[in-house]
């Protein structure tokens, strides 16, 4: 609830401090004495729309300070605990306006967006009446209303998160099928590398094999070359084996004319030849060992390049061309999966559907029960309220192709404010003092559900007197009993049913120079005196003063 008000350059306000608590509190005063200026005030600490018209003439900036007292779990913390705001203790909202236009607001001394300053405001404070910013205009309150007064929260928590299963089983189907058709128009060129790859069954390491290989063969040629050129040199056209035959055969011949000098020379001319023999036969097994077929080079440099036009036509190295293939296989093995995969998706997002529909019927149901005893309960309380011919009804109307996660319907308040009239939605065809008595009806029957934990009514009572004046001062003392209620009144019947008494007053100030607002909260003889006041006009008789007291000790 709010425990202290605080305002300080506000149009006729100069500086004010007020202080707060639990029931209902009046504000009473004269026409022009400032009430609708205490609120706008109020309303701007709330996250009102703000002006620079309402800075105090002469001063550069206004202020607004309201504290409240509120819950630990109330939602209005878990806003401030969002934007990393400290909520320990009051939570104090804080505004300033510039004469210039410009505006900030402040949560707990830290800096917030107007934005955010609204949400917790709306959260903390319902104002109904000329300075209404919160409730009725949107229907999407409506359904809250009906859904607190019927006790449903429960199902709509259950209908929210069977939306909120529905979508993601939605978005899991439509990236699932996203990613199925990406990869289906990309599947023939995937089975046919997968084909291409698996024929040309590639190896870790075989690059580097052949290439050895090859370039082994390659020496292997040259050398044989020269082994040959060798044999030529030993056996061939131009060995000279036959020669030193010849040479040996005739000193042979000469050996018994000069065995001394003919002996060593055919020794060493048979060693000679035993010498080519043995390089001949060397030779010969060197030409052997590395004779090689030209068809296994062939076939080695034909396995290298196939590998390599592989290697450039998938943009990869030849040694991650095995790799790939395996790639490519887990690819189509995953393409084939995720059509199994899609299924299962199919079936999961349509039971998740068909447990969103089921939760919304159950709500509609249970929404159109509990919609129908807010219409008797709100009956009820208008007679007294001098609408005695009004009728109100909560309109739901089915939208299964809308449906979100407040559910398949939309709700709206409407009303009828003679027989015969058309009814329309509440906004719209109740005048201002009519919707501010519905409001105040909706408000007793919803008592603490459903609602802000401060009301304030402005002027509710307009134009109602006598006993629809006392009605509704009934009505907001009962509401006084559940929540803190605000109430800006001309009637004394209201009046008189408030624990606390404030008067707003228009005084001069600065010697006379200009207007200022005042507050002072009343007490007994000065209460009387002003619900008096309010009775008789400005002149107060003996006969006022006793019907005020009359009121006051009714009212206890």
């Amino acid at each position: 609830m709010l425990v202290q008000l605080a305002i300080r350059d506000i149009v006729l306000i100069d500086r004010l401090e007020l202080e707060f608590s639990g029931g209902m509190t009046v504000l009473t005063g004269e026409t022009g004495a400032g009430k609708s200026i205490l609120l706008d005030a109020f309303s701007l600490a709330l996250g009102g729309r703000g002006d620079g018209s309402l800075v105090r003439a002469g001063q550069s900036q206004g202020q607004v300070i309201a504290a409240f007292d509120a819950p630990l779990d109330h939602p209005a913390r878990q806003i401030a605990a969002d934007q990393e705001i400290p909520v320990d203790g009051d939570l104090i909202l804080r505004r300033v306006q510039m004469a210039d236009g410009r505006s900030r607001g402040y949560i707990n001394d830290q800096p917030v967006s107007i934005q955010i300053l609204r949400a917790i405001g709306r959260e903390l404070v319902e104002i109904h009446g000329q300075h209404d910013d919160r409730a009725l205009a949107d229907p999407a309150l409506h359904r809250t209303l009906v859904d607190a007064f019927g006790g449903l929260e429960p199902l709509s928590e259950a209908t929210r998160s069977a939306h909120v299963r529905w979508r993601h089983a939605e978005r899991l189907l439509r990236d699932e099928q996203e990613k199925i058709e990406l990869a289906r128009k990309e599947a023939d060129y995937l089975r046919h590398s997968f084909e291409d790859l698996s024929k040309l069954r590639p190896e870790p390491g075989e690059e580097e094999r052949l290439a050895s290989e090859r370039s082994a063969m390659q020496q292997a040629e040259k050398v044989f070359g020269d082994l040959r050129d060798a044999q030529d040199s030993v056996s061939g056209d131009g060995s000279p084996l036959a020669l030193l035959s010849g040479v040996l055969r005739r000193l042979d011949r000469r050996q018994s004319q000069a065995p001394d000098l003919i002996d060593p020379c055919l020794q060493a001319l048979d060693a000679a030849l035993n010498a080519l023999d043995a390089a001949q036969a060397t030779l010969d097994q060197a030409l052997k060992d590395a004779r090689f077929d030209p068809r296994d080079l062939e076939r080695v440099e034909e396995r290298l390049f196939s590998l390599r036009a592989a290697a450039r036509k998938y943009g990869a190295p030849v040694e991650s061309l095995s790799a790939l293939a395996q790639k490519i296989a887990g690819e189509l093995a995953a393409l084939d999966a995720s059509e199994s995969r899609l299924k299962e998706l199919e079936a999961e997002r349509a039971a998740a559907e068909a447990e969103f529909r089921a939760c919304c019927a159950t709500l509609s149901k249970a929404r159109t029960k509990a919609a129908g005893d807010l219409d008797s309960a709100v009956n009820a309380e208008l007679a007294p309220l001098k609408l005695e011919r009004a009728r109100f009804s909560t309109r739901i109307t089915p939208d299964e192709a809308g449906a979100n996660a407040d559910g398949a319907e939309r709700i709206e308040f409407w009303v009828q404010t003679n027989p015969g009239a058309r009814p329309g939605p509440m906004m719209k065809v109740a005048s201002g003092g009519e919707l501010s008595r519905f409001m105040l009806a909706l408000k007793v029957v919803l008592a603490d559900r459903g609602s802000a934990p401060t009301l304030v009514f402005d002027e509710i009572d307009s134009g109602a007197g006598g006993a629809v004046a006392d009605a509704i001062g009934q009505r907001l003392a009962r509401l006084a009993e559940k929540v803190q209620v605000l109430t800006v009144t001309h009637a004394p019947q209201v009046a008189a049913r408030a624990e606390k008494h404030l008067r707003i007053s228009k005084d001069l100030a600065d010697k006379g120079a200009r207007a200022a607002t005042s507050v002072a909260p009343l007490e007994d003889r000065h209460r009387l005196e002003e619900i008096a006041r309010m009775l008789s006009g400005a002149t107060i008789t003996d006969e006022a003063r006793a019907a005020a007291a009359k009121l006051m000790d009714g009212a206890e």
